[in-house]
């Protein structure tokens, strides 16, 4: 059995060889930054942003040595103890010295923003990798967490890839340029180190079941690859690394890649807050409470009000519609904030108040700085700030429970808008006057708890219903693409049934039974969708299908085979307008038209009983009311057995998915149906992949609309999105809501320093 100074001297080795794994593969991340910068300086764009990234890819060139002199003697110096010093020239005061009142200069803000985003971006790529590396050298090290400074941690890499920059002479503006692609590559650097240090430690025998993640080669590629790969792959015990580069690293299992959307659902949102209220637990063991507060003291609820107040004066300018983002900056918006909170916490009676004072200031610190959400929505997000923390101090639920009120109704509204960006595409006048009303109704009612955010957020709902199908310019018309689509395969499903319910007892030939089943009760459908249920075009489409009935029952007279024989002309003409105008492509039509001429000459010579002429007519009576007899469209589903085809859909404006994706499981079926309107998703799909919104769902949900953002619309079965989830081909664009980022951007900081609780 290993002696504790043996796990010792193992974490330290460990330590030195995730250090010198970094070391190693410093001059080739830099090398692949530089790359990407040179990619996106050559990508067509505006002039002016067009000439601001071949600066930066001629800039970073230039100084790209610095950059890995600077990165490369900070990891050195961690060699021996793996701790990197938190007090270099410049950094913020450490914390706990909040008594001193040292000055910040806006650059050392600025670095600490730029490095708490790389530090989140690495995380959200290694966040499995890093906890399997954290339980193993916690395991080792006999301790609870990692030391603050510890090398092992993301934030500790970012803050050395960020004074390095600095070092190297490299500016902020810069930074901001080539921020997609440094985040990509460092997150992807930071990955493998930890995968290949996890694999080290297994190799050693420590913690190897914990689970079999560190045995999963992962690549960028991964997900791409899994959705069109075949379906045999399974996980392997990892190779002996051949070198830090890339090529090293194998593929995903099929199971990882196709399961992880779904994953990271209310499993893993539920799994964040656990962690939440833990570490919050072991600093106040009160706060694990979720009944409901008596009462709040009197001392914050007038502190709560008077900031709510003072908030809505401060963006007051921002009532006005359609106000340009620029008036309050996102700085000023924090400092604002930040102030509050100070008020707020001298006002709480109770280290809990103080707290959850503290914890919703994170959150929305972390809401406010999230680029994806547009300036002009982001004033909206701010006022909703007292509003949560009076329901957080009153409901410590919040805390506990995903499916909070005021959680959802954050998650929603940021997953409406996030899609959104200010270089291509602006919310809606709408969409924000929406959301000015939700957060005005909020403010409006303070004392009534969960309430008033359950009571917003269902309105919220059926607003997003009203507004992709009439208000919404890019997703209108897919919308009603999509439900005139819908309203005709609901149709032909209900006229087939009723035409088979009408000729059960009727002599007809099978090949006209199949024609009116298959063909003539979509045309049918089509016609009356365009031109009404009792139009003239669709009365004439139902005269020709009891046309055909007579003309395709046995004929045992001269005088009916001559009387067939004058109708036939004029009956096949009406039959080939009528699939020519449900988009019958003409070589079909002339297939159809060759079996039924076969089947009327087989009823020339049929010895069966011909139709009376009084069934005929009651049959003639029951197709013009067909529509009174037709069942609630509620209750038929459409499938993929019964549609006939929906790919006769497709338009400029409409593309009909009809294959590609994994046979789904039924929890995929179960995600499919529970997708909410208004989210945005990656589709990949006939080589493009892109970003969608979910614009619309049918009766049923058994139809969904996707709609991109240049209007053109992407129409689901649901039987195939649930297919194109499992395939990881169609992937929510936020892996994770919005509140449950901003939690985890919380715990990252109070990780760090868990005193600012108390404080």
């Amino acid at each position: 059995m290993a002696t504790a100074a043996d796990s010792l001297a193992l974490a330290a080795q460990a330590r030195r060889s995730y250090v010198e794994r970094l070391l190693y593969g410093v001059p080739g991340i830099v090398q692949a930054v530089e790359e990407g910068a040179r990619l996106l300086a050559a990508q067509t764009a505006e002039h002016g942003i067009q000439y601001k990234r071949r600066d930066a890819a001629a800039d970073l060139r230039r100084a790209a040595p610095l950059w890995v002199s600077g990165m490369t003697t900070a990891l050195r110096a961690s060699l021996g103890s793996g701790m990197v010093s938190a007090s270099r020239p410049g950094d913020l005061p450490p914390p706990g010295r909040a008594a001193s009142m040292t000055l910040v200069d806006d650059d050392t803000i600025e670095v600490e923003i730029l490095s708490s985003r790389l530090a989140l971006a690495m995380m959200d790529k290694s966040s499995w990798e890093f906890t399997d590396l954290r339980s193993r050298m916690s395991a080792m090290e006999r301790r609870d967490e990692l030391d603050t400074n510890d090398v092992l941690r993301p934030h500790v890499l970012a803050r050395i890839v960020t004074a390095a920059w600095r070092g190297a002479s490299l500016n902020h503006d810069l930074w901001r340029t080539l921020q997609g692609v440094i985040h990509e590559e460092f997150a992807h650097f930071a990955e493998e180190a930890y995968h290949e240090t996890n694999r080290w430690l297994v190799q050693k025998g420590v913690l190897p079941d914990i689970d079999l993640r560190p045995f999963i080669r992962r690549t960028r590629n991964s997900q791409s690859a899994a959705g069109g790969g075949s379906g045999g792959a399974s996980a392997t015990a990892a190779q002996p690394a051949t070198g830090f580069g890339r090529t090293g690293v194998g593929e995903e299992t099929r199971m990882m890649t196709r399961a992880g959307g779904f994953a990271r659902g209310s499993d893993h949102a539920e799994a964040v807050l656990g962690r939440l209220n833990r570490l919050i637990g072991r600093q106040l063991p009160d706060f694990s409470r979720t009944a409901p507060m008596n009462s709040t003291s009197p001392e914050l609820k007038a502190a709560i009000s008077d900031a709510q107040q003072g908030i809505q004066r401060r963006l007051g300018s921002q009532d006005s519609p359609r106000t340009g983002p620029g008036q309050v900056s996102t700085p000023a918006l924090l400092e604002e904030l930040h102030q509050r909170k100070q008020a707020l916490k001298k006002a709480a009676s109770t280290p809990v108040e103080r707290a959850t004072i503290e914890i919703v200031a994170l959150l929305f610190q972390s809401i406010l700085t999230e680029e994806r959400i547009p300036a002009v929505v982001r004033v909206w997000f701010a006022r909703l700030q007292m509003p949560v923390l009076r329901v957080a101090v009153s409901e410590p639920d919040f805390f506990a429970t995903v499916d909070h009120p005021a959680r959802r109704l954050i998650d929603r509204m940021g997953a409406c808008v996030m899609g959104f960006d200010s270089t291509s595409r602006a919310v809606g006048d709408a969409l924000e006057r929406e959301i000015k009303r939700v957060v005005q109704v909020v403010e409006a009612y303070p004392d009534t708890g969960r309430r008033v955010f359950q009571t917003v957020l269902t309105e919220f709902e059926k607003f997003l219903e009203n507004y992709f199908q009439n208000e919404n310019e890019a997703t209108r018309k897919g919308v009603s693409l999509a439900q005139q689509v819908e309203q005709r395969e609901t149709l032909a499903i209900q006229y087939t049934i009723e035409l088979r319910k009408m000729l059960n007892e009727v002599p007809v030939q099978e090949g006209v039974r199949d024609f009116l089943f298959q063909v003539w009760a979509d045309v049918m459908a089509m016609t009356a969708v365009k031109s009404g249920a009792q139009g003239q075009e669709t009365k004439t489409m139902k005269r020709a299908a009891a046309d055909l009935i007579w003309s395709a029952s046995a004929k045992v007279s001269r005088e009916e085979r001559a009387e067939v024989i004058r109708r036939l002309p004029p009956l096949l003409k009406t039959l080939r307008e009528g699939m020519d105008h449900a988009g019958v492509s003409p070589e079909r039509q002339d297939e159809h038209i060759q079996r039924l001429n076969n089947s009327l000459a087989a009823a020339f010579t049929a010895k069966t009983a011909a139709i009376p002429q009084e069934r005929l007519e009651e049959l003639m009576v029951r197709l013009e009311t067909l529509e009174e007899m037709l069942p609630d469209s509620a209750d038929v589903d459409i499938d993929e057995a019964m549609v006939l085809d929906l790919s006769g859909h497709e338009s400029a404006e409409l593309e009909v998915v009809g294959e590609g994706g994994s046979m789904p499981t039924p929890a995929m079926m179960t995600w499919a149906r529970e997708l909410q309107v208004g989210g945005w998703y990656m589709l990949d799909y006939r080589n493009r992949n892109e970003a969608v919104q979910l614009a619309w769902q049918g009766l049923r949900r058994q139809l969904a609309l996707f709609v991109s953002p240049h209007g053109r619309g992407i129409l689901f079965q649901q039987h195939r999105l649930a297919a194109f989830l499992q395939a990881g081909l169609l992937v929510p664009a936020q892996d994770e809501s919005l509140t449950v980022r901003a939690t985890r951007s919380a715990l990252a900081k109070l990780d760090v320093d868990p005193s600012r609780l108390l404080n």
